[in-house]
């Protein structure tokens, strides 16, 4: 088994792919790179018997993860189900934080308070970090997460670059050819946006 390379900034975002979480979407994304992190998602990695594969490895390829578990209600398609891609990820995640030789660290995030503890008490004594939702709520919640990182922005700073990345997006999804921002590709272009933005927003 070929050894993993592990990139010291890398952080896996463990986040639902919907309409309904499309600005926190961003706000993840912008966010870390404030800090001079990387995100890494599991768009991209194709179906089949490898595909759990290649998600333990991106897992393990990076010390820190993140998982919001905001979407523990039923969808409205029919039929109705809950979503389970997020505990799994998170599951997987302890997993490799448990057993891994190399640190890892995995963060929780939610909307509301106390829903944790009923939806998944095996992890009673693990606090959550409650955004509440909104944009600005994930960006002071992950200046908490990341409040040892060497990078020190400010709220007001990240809500600038990420409304920078925002007035792009629908250019970014059209030069894509992409029906939604939940591709590969647009994703990439997102994050070099939001590379960008971070060096404009701390260089002045």
């Amino acid at each position: 088994m070929a050894k993993l390379t592990v990139d010291q900034n890398a952080v896996f975002v463990n986040i639902p792919y919907d309409d309904g979480f499309r600005g926190l979407y961003l706000a993840y994304i912008v966010g870390l790179y404030q800090f001079g992190l990387k995100p890494r998602v599991t768009l991209g990695i194709p179906g089949g018997n490898r595909r759990l594969d290649r998600i333990l490895d991106l897992i393990q390829s990076c010390p820190f993860s993140i998982h919001d578990l905001s979407r523990v209600q039923l969808d409205r398609t029919p039929p109705a189900t809950p979503r389970f891609n997020m505990p799994f990820e998170l599951g997987l995640a302890v997993a490799c934080a448990k057993l891994a030789q190399n640190p890892q660290t995995y963060f929780l995030f939610e909307t509301k308070k106390r829903r944790v503890q009923k939806s998944l008490s095996d992890l009673d004594g693990t606090d959550p970090h409650i955004h509440g939702g909104t944009v600005v709520g994930v960006m002071s919640e992950l200046c908490n997460a990341f409040a040892r990182q060497k990078a020190r922005p400010t709220v007001p700073g990240m809500m600038k670059a990420y409304r920078r990345v925002s007035a792009q997006l629908s250019a970014l999804t059209e030069n894509a050819g992409a029906s939604s921002i939940f591709t590969a590709r647009v994703f990439e272009d997102i994050c070099v946006a939001a590379k960008i933005a971070a060096d404009e927003v701390y260089s002045k």
